[in-house]
């Protein structure tokens, strides 16, 4: 047998165990990119074998936290691909504007900093004061981060660029206060937003929801994963309610496909069928 598929053996078995000691399921997420976290990982901790690594993680917690971390995907930013965000504010607002109140489901959410640029969007047209926003992702430490919505003042020439571009109606300093090295949110943003742990491969869905979003989340995924999330965003969505996905994710050829008619095809917004 070759050493790659030994690795593959490994890499099965630590998938397993976790599951079995922890409740997170990471056995179907797409294997090149576990495996090259998992690769990562070890590399820092002077770990040669997966099988190795296996005892450590069954009974060390505080290992299991920091592995977790490696398979949390947490590459994000303000107003992320602003035309996505323009195509919300444009196409999605108006009919959500229709109900007296509106939910949104924001899964896989790192560090918060969609969550808060939703936020602002809503606020911005009128709609913060009647809106409810989860913020979901199984990487405590990411929400613990989107909690504080602190981020790097490096990192705001970026955010305020992405927010020009994606409409945005005043001026992107009104929505946070520089201090030292660091930018944090307005406290005001975080008022009609919850943060809590939700794993996509266990947990079930949310419900009565008006808008799902969950960008760059399903391509780590295999395809019944895939599936999977996308039944719970179908369980929550009301009749008439949006999906919004990544650049690189479809929902065709999915199992939901047929219950959606596109909104805008290339910022990925799809709006559930009224049946």
């Amino acid at each position: 047998m070759k050493p790659s598929e030994i690795e593959h053996i490994e890499v099965e078995l630590l998938l397993e165990a976790v599951y079995q000691r922890y409740g997170y399921d990471f056995r179907s997420y797409a294997r090149a990119s576990i495996d090259r976290r998992v690769r990562q990982f070890m590399s820092g901790k002077n770990v040669r074998l997966i099988s190795e690594l296996i005892p450590r993680v069954l009974y060390d917690e505080a290992l299991f936290s920091e592995l977790a971390q490696y398979f949390s995907i947490a590459v994000t930013e303000m107003f992320r691909d602003p035309f996505v965000y323009r195509a919300l504010r444009e196409k999605v607002v108006p009919l959500l504007k229709t109900y007296p109140f509106v939910k949104v489901w924001h899964a896989g959410c790192a560090t918060g900093e969609e969550v808060y640029s939703l936020a602002i969007l809503l606020k911005e047209e009128g709609l913060f004061d009647r809106v409810t926003i989860f913020g979901t992702d199984f990487n405590d430490h990411a929400l613990e981060q989107a909690r504080q919505g602190i981020y790097p003042a490096e990192r705001i020439k970026d955010f305020t660029r992405n927010y020009q571009e994606a409409g945005g109606k005043g001026s992107f300093s009104e929505y946070y206060h520089a201090r030292y090295e660091s930018a944090a949110v307005d406290a005001s943003l975080k008022e009609r937003i919850t943060f809590a742990n939700h794993n996509l491969a266990t947990d079930a869905a949310f419900g009565e929801m008006h808008l799902v979003f969950c960008r760059n989340v399903l391509i780590y995924f295999n395809p019944e994963l895939q599936n999977r999330a996308l039944r719970l965003f179908d369980e929550s969505l009301v009749r008439g309610g949006f999906l919004c996905l990544g650049t690189k994710e479809d929902i065709q050829f999915t199992e939901v496909a047929g219950g959606y008619d596109a909104v805008d095809s290339a910022a990925r917004i799809y709006r559930k069928k009224v049946r």
